[in-house]
């Protein structure tokens, strides 16, 4: 008598070339995960993958063919797909708004969200306890002031998050939204703020410990390991020195 063949859960995770989406491939991995890693950078996503032993897609999510190609590397069965793809650009008020900026951000976060969602569905029905992760931000749950481009697109992801889960349901599939606060990465608030180091370092300043990749993955990792028949509809994580995106304490 032969052994059964043991296969491991498989998960998917875009934006994994850097900062959370990297972090929570290697935390999902670190859970026994197949992990395919989706991104833009093929360089990097190729690295990774190689060091924790999954897979690499190159995909931009905002092309339905580059997303069709990663529903193909998936194929039929998907335990968890994680929508982390996205990110802020400029902080420029209404009165000043940049039109391309607030369509770049629209469709990096909300639309490339909806076409993988879209395309692995089917995957996700085929297992029990399927799940959807969509990381937002905080930005998702209020507003103020220099960012209403990015607080839009995250406030259509949480509404992305709480139709799907209405929808979804019947399929025994389960949603979860991640809104994380201030996360010190490497390259967020650098592509917000056009490349100014200076400025980025500013956004950090005086806080004492800002939340890093590796905290709103343990967060992800956490709700994707729940039993199938336990569902964390939304998790906010801010670090302690934030009690709200303007109420952030700063050490002088």
């Amino acid at each position: 008598m032969t052994d059964a063949i043991t296969t491991r859960p498989l998960a998917v995770v875009t934006g994994a070339s850097s900062g959370i989406g990297e972090a929570t491939a290697r935390r999902l991995a670190q859970e026994g995960f197949e992990v395919i890693c989706a991104a833009r950078r093929t360089e990097r996503i190729e690295q990774l993958a190689k060091e924790i032993d999954g897979r690499a897609v190159t995909c931009d999510v905002t092309s339905e063919e580059d997303v069709a190609r990663l529903a193909q590397e998936v194929g039929d069965r998907l335990d968890v797909l994680v929508n982390n793809a996205g990110g802020a650009l400029g902080t420029e008020r209404i009165a000043d708004a940049v039109v391309d900026k607030w369509r770049q951000m629209y469709d990096s976060n909300v639309i490339g969200a909806l076409n993988v969602t879209k395309a692995l569905l089917p995957a996700l029905r085929q297992v029990k306890g399927g799940m959807v992760v969509i990381v937002s931000s905080i930005a998702g749950l209020g507003v103020y002031e220099g960012g209403a481009g990015y607080c839009a697109a995250k406030h259509a992801e949480t509404v992305i998050a709480e139709t799907l889960r209405l929808e979804a349901v019947e399929d025994g599939i389960r949603v979860c939204e991640i809104d994380p606060g201030l996360v010190h990465t490497e390259e967020f608030s650098l592509v917000r703020l056009g490349g100014d180091r200076a400025a980025a370092d500013k956004v950090y300043e005086g806080v004492a410990e800002p939340l890093v990749a590796e905290d709103v993955a343990d967060a992800i990792a956490y709700v994707a390991t729940r039993p199938s028949h336990v569902n964390i509809d939304r998790l906010v994580i801010k670090p302690q020195a934030q009690a709200a995106p303007h109420k952030l304490v700063r050490q002088r």
